[in-house]
């Protein structure tokens, strides 16, 4: 793997970091449900379910 595609993971996993950090996932943090569900919940394992797929596609695409 090139080093700009170690950098594009890097980019993903600091993106990770600062959307799941407290204050960002406060925004969500409301009385409403989605299917039953609090929407901060839905928030943190959509978040968390992207990056999966994001990091996935990178490494199956750039892997060399």
């Amino acid at each position: 793997m090139k080093k700009r595609h170690q950098q594009k993971l890097v980019i993903v996993s600091i993106v990770l970091l600062i959307c799941l950090n407290m204050p960002i996932v406060l925004l969500f943090d409301s009385s409403k449900s989605v299917f039953g569900f609090p929407s901060s919940y839905i928030f943190i394992f959509s978040t968390w379910l992207l990056s999966i797929f994001i990091s996935l596609y990178i490494m199956i695409r750039y892997n060399e």
